[in-house]
């Protein structure tokens, strides 16, 4: 029976097509082999990224270390393609890496941010916003309305375009001098004595060890190299929002605000969204607090856009899943050799559950001890330890805060109005 490599497997479909025996399927993006499969080899040839492979082949053995980066970052979302640019500006050998072979898709995110938040980091550009965002509804079940405007102040948020915004900074990264692949896997660290000195990956280059100064990782909520490295990056039920949100289109609302609603019978233990995204589209999503959800994610999404009518005449084109932590940041985001950001690193707001801003904010602070690290030529944790100071001293005493307001009201009493005070609060500097 024909292998399948699904690390490299690009599901186009071309094997399927050459098929005799109809032994090959594809459902989304993960191909199957039939035990009818006479390993004829058709498909071998067909595939454009030799993911496929005859019985008889085995995988040989990882390359011999061919590169040496200052700085390896595994994952190019927001955090990591911040930190990249970051490193590369300041004349550091960068590698980037991600595991999906197009950098932003899926998008597993609400997508939206403060412009204020934006503005250090990158001047927002039209390609990659969908709405500009003026005021917020917040509703609350038993409760009237409460609505924010941000229009008195001057200010804005918007509602990303992620595809087209990851991709954006992972260009940036690559304009500042870093190297990028995709499609390529980290299936390990390399360890000295302890210390972080290097990853392995398999992808479409094969399996090879590449050694490095500092890896960063960027790997998002199921963080492994945080673990690898002994870091405690496990999160407990309580601490994860379990999400699934719908493009929608054909829906009638205001395309200047963002909705949230409260109610324990719509998202227990989180809320429910609707993110405006221009011409009759929005994100309608919601997250669940894992240990308390009775159903998956996506049937209290589904009742929820049955709950309102002008939801229920539009018509999802798309459906995103994912997890969120809402826990305390890591307190020690560091090992010899090893930092660690954004998802990965829990530097996600405990109450709305935004990140984007915090990843970047945490992807340049970790650049920058990078590059004194590499200076002083000392990647230990006990000088890394600068850039978990620099985060606490920057957001991650607001983290702090807010995680304690999240535990202060629990479920059945964050109806109450001081609860929707301080919910109104975060997302008014969020947004």
């Amino acid at each position: 029976m024909i292998q399948i490599d699904h690390q490299r497997c690009g599901y186009c479909g071309s094997c399927i097509s050459v098929c005799p025996v109809e032994a090959l399927s594809l459902s989304d993006a993960y191909l199957t082999v039939a035990e009818r499969c006479t390993s004829c080899g058709r498909c071998v040839a067909a595939c454009p990224v030799t993911a496929l492979s005859l019985p008889e082949a085995q995988a040989g053995p990882a390359t011999p270390l061919r590169h040496h980066y200052d700085v390896v970052v595994v994952g190019a979302g927001p955090a990591g393609s911040t930190a990249a640019r970051y490193a590369a500006q300041a004349g550091l050998s960068v590698l980037l890496v991600d595991r999906r072979q197009e950098i932003g898709a899926p998008v597993q995110c609400a997508e939206g941010v403060a412009y204020e938040q934006l503005r250090p980091f990158v001047e927002p550009d039209p390609r990659w916003i969908s709405a500009t965002i003026r005021k917020a509804s917040i509703s609350c079940a038993g409760m009237p309305g409460l609505s924010a405007s941000s229009e008195a102040s001057g200010a804005q948020g918007c509602v990303l375009e992620r595809r087209v915004f990851d991709r954006a900074l992972a260009e940036l990264a690559v304009d500042a001098g870093a190297r990028c692949v995709v499609k390529t896997q980290a299936t390990g660290l390399l360890l000295e004595g302890g210390a972080v000195r290097g990853v392995r990956l398999e992808g479409l280059g094969g399996r090879q060890e590449v050694a490095a100064r500092i890896v960063v990782a960027a790997d998002g909520v199921g963080s492994l190299l945080g673990r690898w490295a002994g870091l405690p990056t496990r999160l407990p039920p309580r601490d994860l929002m379990t999400c699934a949100q719908y493009l929608m289109a054909g829906i009638d609302i205001d395309p200047e605000c963002t909705y949230y609603y409260l109610d324990e019978t719509i998202a227990p233990g989180g809320y429910a969204w609707i993110f405006p995204k221009g011409q009759g589209r929005a994100n309608v999503g919601l997250g669940v607090q894992s240990d308390l959800a009775e159903m998956p994610p996506v049937e209290y999404l589904n009742r929820f856009v049955e709950r309102y009518r002008f939801l229920a005449q539009g018509s999802p084109v798309c459906l995103i899943v994912g997890g969120v932590p809402v826990s305390r940041p890591l307190e020690r985001p560091i090992a010899d050799g090893l930092m660690v950001v954004g998802d990965a690193a829990r530097q996600v707001d405990p109450l709305t559950g935004g990140g984007i801003a915090n990843g970047m904010t945490a992807g340049r602070l970790a650049a920058e001890v990078a590059v004194e690290a590499v200076e002083a030529r000392d990647t230990s944790a006990a000088f890394l330890a600068r850039y978990g100071q620099r985060w606490s001293q920057s957001l991650g005493r607001k983290m702090e805060r807010n995680y304690a307001f999240r535990q202060r009201f629990p479920v059945g009493q964050r109806a109450s109005e001081r609860f929707m005070q301080i919910f109104a609060m975060a997302v008014s500097s969020s947004k």
